[in-house]
């Protein structure tokens, strides 16, 4: 087997990540100009919908799936003062307010109902019966005045010619983007953003553990959750704020863990699991990198790029060949719950092909 050398690795970065790098960058800045004018429009119709600002490929409220699939984060006003509820009742309720015979599911691990009165303060509007029933949030209300504003603001923004609205077989609000280069699938996701605390769901961290630093665990607690409008009754827990502060500074040690982490994007990219709307996203990668931080703690264990690029990929084919994927923050969770396993048996299939001769795609 001959070894990719640093060279090699080198100009796989200068010619393949930082292109990439440029490429996106330059898409997410032509996206978020459009987005920025929609939302603003959605606001001044809606002011619980908050306008989402241009702010690069690190907005907050921007997640880069894959090159050609965003998902963006509409923050929502008027909500306030967020405390946990423990008392657990049953729903009888469809998502339209009619009687149901057998009480609704109970949400999953990364999931939890949400109701007005845990907020101390809120707006009257978010008591009126199109978002609310039997004082409950409904996700799939909200979504359903989000569609019909989005789609009177693509109008009044003369945007029809660059975006369009997707059908869904859920709830959820997706838009094709049009930009100079190429279309970009965006969701758009109605979200309650929480900084004032933590929630009981994210046991985190597990006890005895080395990464992060408990100054930095402290840190990223400070900063909350969110709750997202991805499903028709229950709301998703969300840790953006979280994740971008475990990813800063990840390598102050001078560790090469964020190197690692970007060529292995590349070559999920170009040759491990491809295309516009691939099932394994960056997002299941991030994860991968913070298990597998968690795991290897020390400086040492991030010297050498080989060695830490290889230990990635193969807690990577671990996860997509047992078609299992812990969430970092939530450990119940199992991200490829839902994923096609065939697709998954695929990518695993090339990823063990990578580890039996590791060589960088240079072409």
């Amino acid at each position: 087997m001959k070894p990719f050398t640093e060279e090699d690795v080198e100009f796989y970065i200068q010619n393949k990540v930082e292109q990439r790098h440029h490429l996106v960058s330059k898409t997410v800045d032509e996206v978020q100009k459009i987005i920025q004018q929609l939302t603003a429009e959605i606001s001044y119709r809606d002011m619980r919908f908050q306008a989402i600002f241009n702010s690069g490929v690190h907005n907050e409220n921007f997640r880069v799936l894959a090159p050609s699939h965003f998902l963006i984060t509409v923050p929502l006003r008027g909500l306030t003062g967020y405390r946990e509820h423990q008392v657990r009742h049953w729903r009888y309720y469809t998502v339209h307010g009619a009687k149901l015979l057998s009480p609704v599911r109970d949400p999953e691990e990364l999931q939890q109902w949400l109701e007005v009165e845990q907020f101390s303060k809120s707006l009257q509007q978010w008591h009126e019966t199109e978002v609310n029933i039997e004082g409950d949030l409904v996700p799939a209300k909200v979504l359903a005045i989000f569609r019909e504003l989005m789609e009177k603001s693509i109008t009044s923004c003369n945007l029809s010619s660059k975006v369009s609205i997707l059908e869904s077989f859920s709830s959820v609000v997706r838009v094709a983007v049009e930009t100079p280069d190429s279309q970009v699938e965006v969701e758009l996701v109605p979200t309650v953003e929480i900084p004032t605390c933590w929630p009981e769901k994210a046991r985190w961290p597990r006890c005895f553990k080395r990464w992060p630093s408990q100054e930095k665990v402290q840190c990223i607690k400070s900063f909350g959750f969110n709750l997202l409008a991805r499903s028709n009754y229950h709301w998703q827990l969300g840790f953006s704020r979280a994740e971008r502060l475990l990813i800063e500074g990840l390598d102050e040690d001078g560790g090469c863990r964020m190197k690692c982490f970007r060529v292995m994007r590349q070559m999920k990219e170009d040759v491990w699991c491809t295309g516009n709307k691939p099932i394994l996203t960056t997002y299941h990668l991030q994860m991968v990198l913070f298990w597998t931080c968690e795991k290897y703690p020390r400086t040492k264990d991030w010297r050498c790029f080989r060695e830490g690029f290889l230990r990635m990929v193969k807690k990577l084919h671990k996860c997509v060949s047992q078609h299992f994927l812990k969430h970092y923050f939530v450990r119940g969770t199992n991200l490829f719950k839902y994923a096609n396993t065939s697709d998954l048996d695929l990518v695993a299939g090339k990823l063990a092909i990578f580890l039996e001769n590791p060589v960088l795609c240079l072409d």
